[in-house]
């Protein structure tokens, strides 16, 4: 209980200090984010910014421009191609679960579930939730790793959580 307790305490600290505008869908509150211009460029590319301005609700994984970075080299620039869309829409919405999920409700299914919960995305793929070392994690398909590094970004259309790292469907 005390582990619980301490996880909701820190997830409640980092969320407290990012201050987001709810009545921005998540397309919004990913363009006002300097940490997020890769993400929305290949949002954009992908065609997904109606879908992610509809009415969801939706839970966004979202990396950071750096979390791209550690990508294979050239693997951006591959996925930004009119010819990859498919493939970058599908990589985009594997980070993306239908659903409002805050960071508490993460935390108690991660409990419930006896230390991890599966998540299906929107892509049909499944990524799993875990904690370790007091943070979340995700586990994706192939086997990598992102930790959840800030929570509960709120728009009017769902969440956003932002990762150290992309996750890849199979």
């Amino acid at each position: 209980m005390k582990i619980k307790n301490l996880l909701l305490a820190t997830f409640a600290i980092v969320a407290s200090t990012i201050t987001v505008n709810a009545q921005k869908t998540l397309v919004d509150v990913a363009v006002g984010s300097k940490d997020h211009t890769t993400l929305v460029a290949a949002v954009k590319a992908a065609d997904l910014v109606a879908t992610l301005q509809s009415a969801g609700p939706f839970t966004v994984f979202a990396p950071v421009n750096a979390a791209f970075g550690k990508l294979p080299a050239g693997t951006v620039d591959y996925l930004l191609k009119p010819e990859n869309k498919a493939t970058l829409a599908k990589v985009l919405t594997y980070h993306v679960v239908a659903g409002s999920f805050n960071a508490a409700a993460v935390v108690k299914a991660i409990t419930d579930g006896g230390g991890s919960v599966t998540l299906k995305t929107v892509s049909g793929g499944n990524l799993v939730a875990s904690i370790k070392e007091g943070k979340v994690i995700l586990t994706d398909e192939r086997g990598g790793v992102a930790t959840v590094v800030a929570t509960d970004l709120a728009a009017s259309n769902g969440l956003i959580h932002v990762l150290d790292a992309v996750v890849l469907p199979k």
